[in-house]
């Protein structure tokens, strides 16, 4: 029985504390918030996976500069055809061939970037055996070395070195960026939750404040002190207030909904915000500012890119209009014998050296023309670089302005809200007492609104200012330290 008392105890508290736990509120402020959205968003999995395919990306392009040691081969390779047979004489017959060879080949390759050098060394074999006769027939290399050296050509590999790093460089930083910009999205979304749960309260406690209006005046309309006008009119704002407090429910349903998908957060319980009232107002050097951002921001590095390949596509063209040339060279030993052993008795130099030569003779003005518009649009690189440098330098310097100015902003929006809402309740007291109108009354209501709504608005505009500035920058003021954030999913990789 005791038994039975306890397990019944247990499983009430433990529903209990279950509907407890449902019921609870998620309390959040603006940090956690930000924190949940660049912690377990979909959005900041897909900004780490984007940084992961950079980083495999830049080991790919490391990885096609050192040598690369391949092995290759047919085994078997079985004919069985009729082929025309070149005769002695020169005549041409028609016989039957059936073979099974079968050939390897071992390289080491290398390639000489800042030259456009590419080199090898290697082995290889080849042994084939007639079936019709029974016959067995093998030759091979026992050593090779080689170069293949262009002359007067584009050297594709020493532009891809310069822009490669670059561009992971420009991957990493915008890693951070992006990062920094989910904090901002999320900065938009919790002040648009927190101004719909601020109209929400507002919404409850007119609607509370409406009905004791109704009840007051429905005392007051028993002992003849009020108008039918009057009264109707109070009817109509608890009206007014219940349809208000619907569509804020509405809204904060749909804000919640936003909320919480952005940031991750998947559990069914209720969640109230915090306003951010740690306010940290202080001064930032514009041209502090400006100077991080270029440090940090990968525009730096993309600028100087873009006109690194406008000089990139113009050396492409102007080398493509003249003497174009390869020198090849090998040196190694050869051999063929009945077995396989004799290809490595008493083998004999191999030696090849070849200059292939192009030289474009009359192409209607082709080359002339692809030069001219190389030069073209390398002018028009520099221009718009310039640009597009000029507009991220005045971006910086008017965000930094924009943040400056806030703090006169806040400080009025704070005042107004006191002053609004301190006449409300002085309005409030005054209608209930019979010295003031439903209208009047009305236009205090609105007053404390709109102030209310205004300084939730000042205190957004601050904190997506801070988080803006942060983006723009990669720099945190208020520490005194560069942005920098770690990739999960590439250090899992790394290990």
């Amino acid at each position: 029985m005791r038994r039975l008392l306890l397990l019944i105890a247990t499983v009430v508290i433990s529903w209990n504390l279950s509907a407890q736990t449902d019921t609870m509120k998620y309390v959040l402020t603006l940090d956690e918030v930000i924190e949940m959205a660049i912690t377990h968003s979909s959005a900041v999995k897909n900004v780490q996976n984007q940084n992961v395919r950079a980083y495999w990306q830049y080991r790919n392009y490391k990885t096609r500069f050192r040598p690369q040691l391949v092995l290759a081969g047919e085994l078997p390779n079985y004919t069985h055809t009729t082929q025309p047979i070149t005769q002695p004489d020169g005549s041409i017959e028609f016989k039957q061939v059936s073979n099974l060879a079968s050939s390897a080949r071992l390289s080491l390759n290398q390639s000489i970037p800042q030259l456009g050098t590419y080199i090898w060394a290697g082995t290889s074999a080849y042994g084939i055996r007639n079936l019709n006769k029974g016959e067995n027939g093998f030759s091979g290399s026992p050593f090779s070395i080689g170069f293949s050296q262009p002359l007067f050509a584009y050297n594709w590999m020493k532009w891809f070195r310069m822009t490669e790093p670059m561009i992971y460089d420009e991957s990493q930083k915008l890693f951070i960026e992006q990062i920094e910009n989910i904090a901002v999205n999320s900065t938009y979304r919790f002040f648009r939750y927190l101004t719909v749960q601020t109209s929400y309260n507002l919404a409850e406690s007119n609607l509370k404040n409406s009905m004791d209006n109704l009840k007051i005046s429905e005392t007051k309309k028993s002992l003849g002190q009020i108008s039918e006008n009057d009264f109707s009119r109070i009817q109509l704002s608890v009206l007014n207030a219940q349809k208000a407090l619907n569509q804020a429910s509405m809204d904060l349903k749909n804000a919640d909904f936003e909320l919480k998908t952005y940031i991750g957060l998947t559990e069914n319980r209720e969640i109230e915000l915090i306003i951010p009232l740690d306010i940290m107002l202080f001064e930032i050097d514009p041209m502090e500012a400006l100077e991080k951002a270029k440090e940090n921001r990968r525009e730096t590095s993309l600028f100087q890119r873009r006109i690194i390949n406008a000089d990139r596509e113009l050396a492409q063209a102007k080398q493509a209009t003249g003497l174009s040339a390869t020198l090849q060279g090998s040196f190694g030993l050869s051999n063929s014998a009945d077995n396989f052993k004799g290809i490595y008795e008493e083998p004999e130099r191999d030696r090849m050296l070849k200059i292939s030569l192009s030289i474009p003779i009359l192409d209607w003005g082709q080359s002339a023309s692809a030069v001219k518009l190389a030069e073209a649009q390398r002018e028009l690189t520099i221009y718009d670089v310039n640009k597009d440098m000029e507009d991220f330098e005045r971006e910086v310097v008017v965000q930094v302005e924009q943040f400056s100015l806030l703090q006169d902003q806040l400080r009025t929006a704070n005042e107004a809200d006191k002053v609004a809402e301190n006449g409300y309740l002085i309005a409030l007291k005054k209608f209930q007492n019979g010295e003031l109108s439903i209208t009047d009354l009305n236009i205090f209501l609105q007053e404390r609104e709109r102030a209310k709504r205004d300084y939730i608005y000042s205190i957004q505009t601050y904190w997506v200012a801070y988080y803006r500035l942060r983006a723009l920058t990669l720099y945190d003021f208020e520490e005194g330290h560069n942005i920098n954030y770690l990739n999960p999913m590439l250090s899992v990789q790394q290990n």
